[in-house]
């Protein structure tokens, strides 16, 4: 199992970061030891002065796939949820100016968070849905797919000619604007569609 992350995916986050605007999804990798342990406490590394988290909308694919076409794709995944990349800012910081890749500061063990799965037909549009994270009861970044660049079905389009898809691979799809560095005793909590899918206490 593989986890397939988008950067850069909404304009406001792409402005509040002051990153240059991708001509075609930034795409990367986390290894499966990057999953937080459903009911785990989140542990902030020793290594990062400025611990973000980052909530997006993620997908679960259901069968094996390569060089999928856009008007295909929606056939490869029936389940949705929120999920965290975690990311080490002032380590991305380093890495980026160095022109190096961001495995340190965003594929670190447990730095993806997944919240529980619903079908995507529970709710009325993937492609026109909010979401939320809430941090100790304030709510602290909100997102609608509707402002995606990229959407879900030309995510997977463009992530299949690269790697094969298989049954269970993960795809985080990118966050909007309001990440912010998290601390010791918060209360992340995700929401779908004003349902609550997950909750992680940060140590």
């Amino acid at each position: 199992m593989k986890i397939i992350c988008v950067g850069r995916n909404y304009v406001d986050h792409v402005d509040e970061l002051k990153n240059e605007r991708p001509t075609e999804p930034l795409l990367f990798l986390k290894p499966d030891s990057a999953l937080l342990p459903k009911n785990n406490h989140f542990y902030i590394p020793e290594w990062s002065q400025n611990l973000q988290h980052e909530i997006e909308l993620v997908v679960k694919i259901n069968r094996v796939g390569k060089y999928i076409e856009k008007q295909f794709a929606h056939k490869y995944y029936d389940e949705i949820t929120v999920g965290i990349d975690f990311t080490a800012r002032d380590v991305q910081d380093k890495l980026k100016a160095a022109g190096h890749p961001w495995e340190r500061a965003k594929a670190f063990d447990h730095s993806a968070v997944v919240g529980k799965f619903i079908s995507k037909n529970a709710i009325e549009s993937v492609e026109n849905c909010n979401f939320e994270l809430h941090n100790s009861q304030r709510m602290v970044q909100k997102g609608n797919t509707a402002s995606m660049i990229w959407s879900v079905d030309e995510l997977i389009a463009e992530a299949s000619k690269y790697f094969t898809l298989k049954i269970g691979d993960l795809l985080f799809t990118g966050t909007p604007s309001g990440v912010a560095a998290v601390k010791n005793g918060d209360i992340l909590e995700g929401f779908l569609e004003q349902q609550r899918m997950f909750k992680v206490t940060i140590r």
